[in-house]
């Protein structure tokens, strides 16, 4: 048995999750989780997490869905560990915050904690003010002077401040901006407002 996150567009209207579900079930994948990341204009955009009885069967259940009118799979991953729950995660590391004892360690809890619960490439605290990387995690983070700049960019007026690989987050202080990239999937507003909270913690 494996499990699968699918990420589908499906149009909101009554019955068109069933009959999603209806094709899953037909190539004996079972539904275990459903999590709502965002709707509007018609559509919602939803994670179905799935058992499949078996990996070879992704390309059948695939066109199985496919057949679902107005529906679209945005995409597939295969889970290499345990299933989290977003909202269980999401608390767990509001926890980890306020048990932190320093600035420092809150900072460095915020990026490994956006980078797990957004899935993210890297996330980073810069700080603009002093142009400094204050805490990073993951690969491939930008300089200093690249993080400060984008921030600079988004922040400005009439500036058009959403990137579907980026998010920039203002932290409590004001010099200090907390930025996630994603080149997987595009950010959705769910998962930036999930962003917002934790730096409202600090």
């Amino acid at each position: 048995m494996a499990t699968f996150v699918l990420r589908v567009w499906i149009p909101d209207r009554p019955g068109a999750l069933g009959a999603v579900a209806s094709r899953i079930g037909s190539v004996h994948a079972d539904v275990i989780g459903i999590d709502i990341i965002e709707r509007g204009a018609g559509r919602a955009i939803d994670d179905l997490v799935i058992e499949l009885p078996d990996p070879e069967l992704v390309d059948l259940l695939l066109a199985e869905i496919a057949q679902v009118d107005g529906v679209d799979v945005e995409d597939i991953r295969e889970l290499d560990g345990p299933l989290l729950d977003p909202a269980i995660h999401a608390l767990q590391v509001a926890g980890a915050l306020q048990r932190c004892s320093s600035s420092v360690e809150a900072l460095a809890k915020l990026v490994q904690g956006a980078e797990a619960l957004i899935g993210a490439d890297w996330a980073a605290v810069v700080d603009c003010e002093a142009a400094s990387l204050v805490a990073s995690v993951g690969e491939d983070v930008p300089s200093e002077k690249w993080l400060c700049a984008f921030v600079a960019g988004v922040t400005a007026e009439g500036a058009r401040g959403d990137h579907d690989e980026l998010a920039v987050t203002s932290l409590p202080n004001p010099n200090l901006k907390l930025l996630v990239s994603r080149s997987s999937l595009p950010l959705r507003s769910r998962e930036r407002s999930v962003l917002e909270a934790l730096c409202g913690l600090l």
